[in-house]
């Protein structure tokens, strides 16, 4: 079996994150991680908190806590969150770690030996009320593009668009707000990305057929506009110190590397991270080091970290002249908008992660993020459409199936799967249709396809119940109790059948299904299209319990509880 490096975009150290911050990287990377290990496959799924750059700074000074603590802090309290929605992270580490600061050195170091990195003199914004420059997140003000009034110094975040402090109109300090604010000559170093741009176009192309068009898409467009030399240092108290061996000047002046300079590198840096914890049976360099033919790598982001990723981190890759792994398939993702309007950390607009999972179980939240994916283009998050996938999908189609299974075989044959008959014509049929519903999501999962994933699997758990309602097992057991026992020992088959391979989706719910049957030796990973055809995996005689309801339905009453508490449309 083949050897997967998953990595999902980093969350940013700075709140909790929304909905569409889970289903725009973490989740989809987890559902696909898990999905993988079941089928056999070696994987490591590495993510970490991205901590440097300046909201880290304005956060901890906010809180008024050294930002080191902050940051500490803030990392355990994101990481509770994702241990919430069973993340089956490998490793989640910190951006701030001695491991990425070492790599981050080392990359800095090999691309000025290769004359990719050169010091200038640029003019930058310098606040007297401040008594500092200030770094490009530290400067907001008016996205000369599109008119946003409130974009940073270094993106804007209603069009994307990559800035520079210097572009925005009407600027101002994010520290204090101050529009006194002056240009000053400092020095920082740049990376040339200009002289590896036909390298970065090259190697882009080679992904063209195999990457998803809005990954690909971005990529071009971005090398359509030329790139260009970018400084890759900034003036703030907290980040990867230059280094002095190699630049003295601006190690003295305390200058640090840019967060997204040294953020990519943390995937390389978390996973180090990793095999220090267990050194004699982990090698970090296995995964990421001369590997191009052992490992395949796939990320998962959304669309506005894709140029970082597809352009920029190559470039930096490409320029250290060392054989790291790159990345094989980008999975990008569009925007979940919340009643059309944006989710916004900044903002606090929209449904929060840790809200989330006050209000219901985690796997309410997987199954609706991933059965409705913004993959080909933005979906919107209404507590409507949430309510009634709820109900329809989980409540109803999986739900409903394993209680009234359950519930009638245990009030009419007892505490045992019954016997029955020997199948006949309707298992015959339910077999090949499983088998090839079963197919029909393997085949998705592997394209990482994950809505059309989730419309199979709902496909699954309706042929149950369309196997059920043709048999009705309720009436069978009056004329034929034999038929009624081979129609319940079928369907419980199915229920075991389904917490197997919904385990990516919903793996508290699946494993509670699984743990419904007392089997000896249940070690099954997944489901052979034999196996499915035949769905006997729970033999008669094999004891069972009756689980709490697996999914409670939403009510009106619900509906409006949670559009009086978050609102249901977006704010302005």
């Amino acid at each position: 079996m083949a050897r997967h490096l998953i990595t999902s975009a980093l969350p940013y150290i700075n709140g909790i994150k929304h909905l569409g911050n889970m289903v725009g990287s973490m989740l989809p990377a987890d559902v696909y991680s898990r999905y993988l290990r079941q089928r056999g496959h070696d994987v490591l799924y590495i993510c970490a908190t991205d901590e440097h750059g300046t909201p880290a700074e304005l956060a901890a000074k906010e809180q008024g806590l050294p930002v080191d603590e902050f940051c500490a802090q803030a990392h355990d309290a994101q990481k509770a969150v994702y241990d919430g929605f069973a993340l089956a992270f490998d490793y989640f580490g910190r951006s701030s770690s001695p491991e990425n600061r070492d790599i981050t050195q080392h990359f800095a170091r090999r691309l000025n030996e290769n004359g990719f990195i050169e010091e200038r003199s640029i003019r930058q914004v310098y606040s007297p009320v401040d008594g500092r420059f200030l770094p490009d997140r530290y400067v907001e003000g008016t996205c000369p593009h599109c008119g946003y009034d409130k974009a940073r110094g270094d993106q804007c975040e209603n069009c994307t668009r990559v800035l520079d402090p210097t572009d925005l109109i009407n600027p101002r300090s994010a520290i204090s707000g101050s529009t006194d604010l002056e240009i000053r000559e400092t020095k920082h170093l740049f990376l040339l990305q200009s002289k590896l741009e036909n390298e970065v176009r090259e190697w882009v192309s080679k992904h063209d057929k195999d990457w998803p068009q809005l990954a690909s898409s971005i990529a071009h467009k971005w090398l359509t506009e030329g790139l260009h030399d970018r400084a890759i240092t900034r003036d703030l108290d907290w980040g990867v110190p230059v280094p002095a061996d190699t630049w003295p000047e601006l190690a003295a002046e305390g200058k640090v590397f840019y967060v997204w300079f040294d953020a990519p590198i943390e995937y390389i840096g978390a996973t180090k991270e990793w095999a220090d914890q267990d050194p004699e049976n982990r090698d970090w360099k296995s995964w990421w080091y001369d590997v191009d033919t052992d490992v395949r790598y796939t990320e998962f982001m959304a669309k506005d970290n894709v140029p970082f990723h597809t352009v920029m981190f190559p470039a930096t890759e490409l320029g250290v002249r060392e054989p790291w792994k790159k990345v094989d398939f980008v999975k990008a993702f569009n925007w979940l908008t919340y009643y059309g309007g944006k989710f916004s950390t900044s903002q606090k607009r929209g449904v929060f992660t840790d809200q989330a999972l006050d209000i219901l179980p985690a796997d309410y939240w997987r199954y609706f993020l991933i059965a409705n994916a913004p993959e080909s283009d933005d979906s919107s998050f209404t507590w409507e459409h949430f309510t009634a996938t709820v109900n329809k999908d989980l409540a109803d189609t999986l739900g409903n199936f394993v209680n009234r299974v359950l519930s009638f075989s245990r009030k009419r044959f007892g505490d045992d799967v019954p016997a029955g008959g020997t199948p006949g014509e309707a298992e015959a049929k339910l077999g090949e249709e499983i088998a090839a519903l079963l197919a029909e999501y393997e085949s998705h999962m592997e394209s990482l396809q994950f809505r059309k994933a989730a419309a199979a699997l709902r496909a699954l758990w309706s042929a149950g119940n369309s196997y059920l309602e043709e048999k009705a097992p309720w009436l069978e057991i009056k004329t034929d109790k034999d038929g009624a026992a081979l129609t319940l020992r079928t369907a419980m088959n199915l229920i075991h059948l389904y917490a197997v391979v919904s385990e990516p989706f919903i793996p508290a719910t699946a494993k509670t299904m699984r743990e419904a049957f007392a089997l000896a030796d249940d070690t099954a990973t997944w489901v052979s299209a034999d196996e499915a055809k035949a769905l006997t995996a729970v033999p008669a005689g094999t004891p069972f319990t009756v689980p709490p309801v697996l999914f409670a339905k939403l009510t009106d009453e619900d509906l409006e509880t949670y559009k009086t508490r978050f609102g249901g449309e977006p704010t302005a």
